[in-house]
């Protein structure tokens, strides 16, 4: 029924306990989840999984706030890019959160590094995986200047306005809402989640981070994404079965896959 569009299965939180996650993404009828790729140095924990497990995809890429780590190539995204169960490039974007702290204030190491995924997607014909924070300007004019378009892709973990995501849409993103969409605090966030288009939008954990309401604090886990589309199926006054298979479906196109494809990764009881 539900897809988590973006995980982190490879942090140290899950390496102990992996066959009770699968497990609870069974039981929560999670069908799928797209594992993550942060650097290049534990990349190969990414493609352990997805070459061991069915139900689970990868991507490839550094994250933008990642400042002493390997920078990445255009070739060498393109050659990761190769493997058929690496569906997206990223994450990727810009992180101008708390800028004081970083290394170079400039952050246009930052800002290259992002055109570098960029054109890497457009060059393999991958979408993106966008993480914003603080930097709604600046990621939307890269998007624009690099032709984004041609590759499309995601926004995760949503937390920008109904303008940033009016025109990431108009780019030809797609929109996800992690468990920060069922706290009580976030008021403008649902309701910008409750007027976006319902073929725009996935569903996501970000796990191990930002766990929903009621597991606020706890470790996230995949499983926990149902929780996320039961409180967006609330708020679209929709049943929770039309959500996940609109999720689902949102996802399979995002990332360029059939449901014959992903049929054949069927969840895994282990």
């Amino acid at each position: 029924m539900f897809i988590d569009s973006h995980c982190h299965l490879n942090y140290p939180e899950f390496s102990e306990r992996m066959p009770a996650v699968l497990e609870s993404m069974a039981q929560a009828k999670v069908t799928h989840a797209l594992c993550i790729g942060v650097d290049i140095p534990n990349f190969y924990q990414i493609k352990n999984l997805i070459n061991t497990y069915d139900h689970l995809y990868g991507s490839v890429g550094v994250h933008p706030d990642f400042e002493n780590t390997p920078e990445p190539t255009e070739e060498y995204l393109i050659e990761e890019a190769k493997h058929p169960k690496i569906i997206a490039i990223g994450e990727t974007g810009l992180d101008y959160f708390q800028i004081e702290k970083k290394i170079s204030s400039n952050l246009e190491w930052q800002r290259e590094r992002f055109r570098i995924h960029i054109r890497s997607a457009i060059a393999t014909g991958k979408p993106l995986i966008i993480h914003v924070r603080e930097a709604a300007d600046d990621t939307l004019r890269i998007l624009q200047e690099e032709g984004a378009e041609k590759a499309g892709g995601v926004i995760h973990c949503f937390t920008e306005s109904f303008d940033f995501a009016k025109q990431a849409m108009d780019l030809g993103f797609y929109i996800s809402f992690s468990g920060i969409v069922t706290f009580k605090n976030a008021k403008a966030l649902q309701e910008t989640c409750r007027q976006l288009p319902l073929d725009r939008i996935l569903i996501e954990t970000d796990s191990p981070f930002l766990a929903p309401n009621p597991y606020r604090g706890k470790v996230n886990e995949p499983a926990w994404v149902a929780h996320v589309g039961a409180f967006v199926a609330d708020l679209r006054n929709i049943s929770v079965e039309a959500l996940g298979e609109a999720t689902s479906n949102n996802f399979y196109r995002c990332f360029n896959l059939t449901k014959n494809q992903s049929s054949l990764a069927t969840p895994m009881m282990v």
